[in-house]
């Protein structure tokens, strides 16, 4: 191969022949356009061309696109115009599919004999006198169910259904919360295409007025509520609308998600006016829940009481007798700096609080052990808007209720002592400052709040052990 002697002498090599580019031979030429014609191949190599030209076709097309489109892509999409063929046609869709679904629930009849045949055929445990059944029963029940009910109600008896619940040694599962999980899962479902019905975009969201129509559709449903004056009815939709977007709207879009509503307790603890009590409430207990006549009455005739000028919103000097005046005065002044509009005309006077913000300052003044209600309250105990509070800010915010705290004849305090003490209640990440989830993780922040703008608050902080030991005293009276 190499050719050469030890002295050093070379000898010239022959020049090398050559070999001209394979595009240029006749053959190289023929081979290729004979394979591009596909006439030679068969039918999956051809299928497998034909979807590589395709793909090829979409990408091409979709990277002219991006470019004619910039870096940011699409994200909007404009909804169908009203009375347009394509907007008729979804909301056809949306009907026929509602429909559909609403056919596949079970009926009030329909859940009275699924109970018939879960007692019909359960076992009774000896132990504790629950009705039980095991994977057999279980099995034999859903054809049974099937054959009376029909196949709507079988999916409900799936493997996966029985291994949810608690079971005893023998493998058994109890009756009753399995009934309990299906007329909950027929429950919501019902509320889902409900609400889907009123969302009029079809995106997922329900607006105020369709939240607001979604409950007055349930009033004549719910028998806490049948005795509610007519008048009053659009006031009540409104009240109870409310607590939904301010516990499902936390970014206060003005639309609450339905998904969420669904799992939110709001929902929950407006079904409890299905059942009619047989005992007689009083009216401490009906008051505790947000959407019972008595608290939306409660709720409207505080709002009147306190808005003097009949004006239809409250300002600052009518806010400050909330709750007997004992809210502190840099409180009410923030809740209107972070939660209150000014006024069309831009000045300081004319900000006052309508009616929708009212009741969200009062939800978050009833519900402040909850992260909404915190938030809500935080933002106002934040002086800086830094998301945090420092020592200063505490001082600052308690010498208020230190103030209101002596005029009602109480003892001498010590603010660094009561700053010592949140501290030692919160102890934050950072010693030296506290944040909103500082105050969440240490499970205190509602009581840390209500020291910092309610002197009422304090007082039931500072008296707490007394508090407790009337509460142990009270049931030992009743029994006597």
């Amino acid at each position: 191969m190499y050719s050469g002697s030890s002295d050093g002498e070379s000898h010239d090599t022959p020049p090398q022949r050559k070999i001209p580019p394979a595009s240029s031979m006749l053959w190289v030429r023929n081979l290729r356009r004979y394979i591009g014609s596909g006439a030679g191949l068969g039918s999956e190599a051809l299928m497998e061309l034909e979807t590589k030209r395709i793909l090829l076709e979409i990408f091409k097309e979709k990277q002219q696109k991006s470019q004619e489109a910039g870096t940011i892509p699409s994200f909007y999409k404009k909804k169908p115009e009203e009375g347009s063929i394509s907007g008729r046609v979804q909301r056809l869709a949306k009907y026929r599919f509602l429909k559909k679904q609403s056919d596949l629930l079970l009926n009030s009849d329909d859940l009275a004999a699924m109970w018939n045949c879960l007692r019909e055929n359960c076992v009774i445990d000896d132990a504790t006198g629950a009705e039980k059944m095991n994977y057999e029963d279980f099995c034999h029940i859903a054809s049974v169910c099937t054959e009376q009910i029909g196949p709507k109600c079988r999916r409900f008896f799936s493997p996966s259904n029985f291994m949810k619940f608690e079971k005893d040694e023998a493998g058994r599962i109890a009756i009753l919360p399995f009934y309990l999980y299906v007329m909950r899962t027929v429950s919501l479902t019902q509320a889902r295409i409900d609400m889907s019905e009123l969302d009029e975009d079809s995106d997922g969201f329900l607006q105020s007025h369709e939240m607001e129509s979604y409950i007055l559709g349930l009033i004549p449903n719910l028998a806490q509520l049948r005795d509610m004056p007519e008048p009053f009815t659009q006031m009540y939709c409104r009240i109870a609308s409310q607590k939904f977007f301010f516990f499902c709207d936390p970014h206060r879009r003005g639309k609450a998600c339905i998904k969420k509503i669904l799992l939110s307790n709001c929902l929950q603890e407006l079904m409890e006016l299905h059942q009619e009590s047989e005992e007689e409430i009083t009216d401490t207990e009906q008051a505790e829940n947000w959407f019972s006549l008595t608290s939306a009455q409660r709720i409207c005739d505080m709002f009147l009481a306190l808005d003097k000028d009949c004006s239809g919103s409250l300002s600052k000097q009518e806010l400050k007798e909330y709750a007997d005046g004992t809210l502190t005065e840099i409180f009410i002044e923030r809740v209107f700096d972070e939660h209150v509009r000014r006024g069309k005309s831009g000045s300081g006077n004319s900000r006052e609080m309508d009616f929708d913000s009212f009741l969200d300052f009062v939800l978050a003044l009833e519900n402040k052990d909850t992260q909404e209600g915190l938030t809500y309250l935080f933002r106002c105990l934040d002086l800086q808007g830094r998301g945090f509070l420092t020592t200063a800010d505490i001082h600052s915010l308690f010498r208020d209720v230190h103030q209101k705290w002596i005029e009602g004849g109480n003892y001498e305090l010590c603010i660094e002592d009561v700053r010592d003490e949140i501290w030692d209640m919160v102890k934050p990440t950072d010693p030296l400052k506290i944040t909103l989830d500082d105050l969440l993780g240490c499970k205190q922040g509602g009581t840390v709040a209500s020291m910092l703008i309610d002197v009422r608050g304090f007082w039931a902080h500072d008296n707490r052990e007394n508090l407790l030991q009337e509460e142990e005293e009270l049931p030992e009276e009743e029994s006597q």
